[in-house]
């Protein structure tokens, strides 16, 4: 016979499911609308809005706009953390993906510089900064979201749903932009195809407000609230008291952040100007290795929350450190097979391994009242100095000392990340009600 208590566990266990999910196809949604912009910064940008440089220039200042997405990040990372610490959790990702859908739709509406003259690029440049900003607030409200609502046994597992709107992100944009290039001429796509991807966003981003105003706010900042452990200045709170996890989540995502855009952006230029092979040839790697990244996601990270999340995450760092030069070399046969499988191999073995159990293990890192701030915070500002600009460093590397130089770049970063990890605390066994517990505590 079911007991009151077991039916109150299992629609708490649904519950979870349910916020788990809508953190999946918002973090996806929003994803897709940045990581198409990176594809069509490898693929046409160059062409369209800096058609007087050489290709290897246009591509570089097409990734120029492309890293400044990253630099807005850190901003939206602070403001959203701020009033997600403040007002909410469920307020911010509405906004957020608001602001995501009408820049990137807007994108598809630009004219190009053959059209618009010198200031198409600076109108993109102003779409790219929106859509930066907009992703370093989300990121660290749907992590929260997933988190905050799980078991605390399986905060890994929920975590990484949020987490698969990456490869899934990716999956969509590449297989979207995939199959506009194969289904027209080069011609027609500089001429209006490219504009699809961007326009398509709209019905993605109603899709993802629908579901994301069904669910209710993360009962842990509910708590908080309660407990009038509110922080007045979330900024200033997380530097005095979590200084050092700050740095560490930074220098913890510098394999995982770095390497990924590599793997799924840059790897699209250097086949195609490097290796003289079609990009749809890595196009179709980064497509294969996102789709076997999400199971791989989610499995990494339920393992995380039996083992620990700190030995999942340094296997996923070595691996890329030791495959950073394999890496290459398996591109350089310019074989679509090995190509393909030099992706698959980075995506699924090396960043799956850390981005799997990095959202309950950054959540962890900080208290509830400035949980938002300080999981966005050191997030994001990784995200400059790895994600946005790796294809441009990788880019220029390219071009000034050849791949080697692009392979020890990516083994600089898993050596950060390696001992990032050796400096940090354990975290899968806490209860992430540490500073509610100070503030209830009878003096």
């Amino acid at each position: 016979m079911m007991t009151l208590r077991d039916t109150s566990s299992r629609e708490a266990r649904r519950y979870s499911q349910k916020v788990a999910f809508a953190s999946l196809i918002g973090n996806t949604i929003e994803l897709y609308d940045f990581f198409i912009y990176g594809t069509a910064a490898a693929l046409v940008f160059g062409k369209l809005f800096f058609p007087h440089a050489d290709p290897l220039t246009g591509t570089l200042l097409a990734f120029g706009t492309y890293a400044v997405g990253f630099i807005a990040r850190p901003l939206g990372g602070i403001v959203a953390g701020h009033f997600g610490d403040k007002v909410g959790r469920k307020r911010m990702l509405v906004l957020t993906l608001l602001l995501m859908g009408a820049s990137t739709f807007s994108v598809g509406l630009l004219p190009t510089y053959e059209q618009l003259g010198a200031a198409a690029p600076l109108l993109l440049l102003a779409m790219r900064l929106i859509q930066g900003f907009s992703n370093g607030g989300e990121w660290g409200g749907a992590v929260l979201m997933a988190t905050e609502n799980a078991p605390e046994d399986k905060r890994g597992f929920y975590g990484s749903w949020a987490q698969v709107g990456v490869p899934a992100g990716t999956l969509i944009a590449n297989g979207v932009f995939l199959a506009v290039s194969l289904n027209m001429s080069t011609e027609d796509l500089l001429a209006w195809g490219w504009r699809l991807p961007f326009l398509f966003s709209i019905v993605l981003v109603f899709l993802g407000l629908w579901i994301r105003l069904k669910i209710h706010e993360s009962p842990k900042f509910v708590e908080m609230k309660k407990a009038g452990a509110e922080a007045k200045l979330p900024i200033v709170q997380v530097f005095r008291q979590y200084p050092k996890e700050i740095f560490q989540a930074i220098g913890m995502r510098m394999a995982e952040n770095g390497a990924f855009y590599i793997i799924s952006t840059f790897v699209l230029t250097y086949v195609a100007s490097q290796l003289k092979m079609p990009s749809s040839d890595a196009q179709i790697g980064v497509l294969i290795g996102s789709a076997l990244s999400i199971p791989a996601l989610l499995v990494w990270a339920a393992l995380s929350d039996r083992i620990g999340r700190k030995k999942v995450y340094m296997f996923g760092a070595i691996f890329i450190l030791i495959f950073a030069f394999p890496f290459f070399l398996l591109l350089n046969t310019a074989s679509p097979i090995l190509v393909g499988l030099a992706v698959v191999l980075a995506m699924v073995l090396g960043h799956s391994a850390m981005y799997g159990p990095q959202a309950a293990y950054f959540a962890e890192l900080f208290g509830t009242e400035v949980r938002y701030t300080g999981a966005s915070l050191g997030t994001q500002l990784s995200s400059v100095l790895a994600g946005g600009l790796s294809p441009l460093i990788a880019t220029a590397l390219l071009a000034a000392f050849g791949w080697t130089a692009v392979a020890w770049y990516l083994v600089g970063m898993a050596v950060i990340t390696v001992v990032s990890l050796l400096t940090t605390r354990e975290t899968f066994r806490s209860t992430m009600n540490e500073s509610l517990q100070k503030v209830e505590a009878p003096v």
